[in-house]
This record gives structure tokens, sequence and C-alpha cells, in this order.
């Protein structure tokens, strides 16, 4: 079964404020966004590699880009960023984290495994929503990725 939207946006997170906020930031900027939520790694790599519940998936619909928190349950955010990557049919996915984590060894790893942009969760609401909101439209709107292979 293919899905006639599939989503431009997959967001992994798992703290449920954080969540929240973000959804709240991605539908002010764009309501009819068609954002996936994940909120563990597990959950996130059967989304994109269309396993499990999402078998039904086709892997050229992939999101237009992914943002990722990196201390996930189940399997980390460094890990799932690791596997997108190190595959051919979504490596050209742009992944964003987006986490609390400002630790330097966090940072230059997830830059080692491919990441396209690291950002630290502001701890101010308003600036947190400015933050999400921002890249979502930039990474769906303005940027222009590669066509995936199948």
């Amino acid at each position: 079964m293919n899905d006639p939207n599939p989503a431009e946006l997959l967001l992994v997170e798992d703290n449920p404020q954080d969540l929240e906020l973000a959804l709240l930031a991605l539908r002010e900027a764009d309501p009819f966004a068609r954002i996936h939520v994940a909120r563990d790694g597990a959950e996130a790599l059967e989304f994109i590699f269309c396993e499990g519940p999402y078998a039904g998936r086709r892997i050229n619909d992939v999101p237009k880009v992914i943002l990722l928190d990196l201390k996930l349950p189940k399997i980390d955010g460094l890990e799932v960023l690791k596997r997108i990557k190190a595959d051919p049919r979504t490596r050209t996915i742009p992944v964003v984290v987006l986490t609390s984590s400002n630790e330097q060894r966090d940072v230059v790893e997830s830059y080692e495994l491919g990441v396209n942009s690291y950002i630290v969760k502001p701890v101010n609401f308003e600036r947190f929503s400015d933050a999400v909101r921002n890249l979502g439209l930039y990474w769906r709107v303005l940027n222009q990725p590669p066509k995936v292979a199948g």
C-alpha cells in the first residue's frame, strides 16, 4: 500500500514536552505539513526503511528532512543517523540533529556520520519554537535535495 501523502518531515523525539512544542511550531508555520512522529530510534528506522508496521511504505517516499533527537530509547540517535547515512537508498535524506546535548563528542560524531546540521535545543520556549519553525521551513521548502534512488 502506498501512502498518497508521504511524510515531508520525520520528527524523532521521545520527550513529550519537546514533541508537543515542536509539532506546535511546525503546524504554526505550515498547518498542512505532513509530519510523521517516531518516539524512539527503532520506530524511526522502521519508518525510514519501510519495515514492521511501515512495510507498506515505499522507500522512495522519503521525508524531505529528518529532525532527530540523539538521546532516544531502544536505539539512540547516533545509531539511527549511522544507519541512514550508510544505506545508499537513504543517505541523501537531510538529517538535522535537534538535541539537548551540547557535548563536543556528540557534535563531532554526528558530523563524522554525515549529519547535515546540529542544533542544540534552546531552553526558552519562544526560541525553541522559532528554531523548529525555521528548520522546518528551510529543509522542507527552500532546500533542494537530490532524488532518492529506489
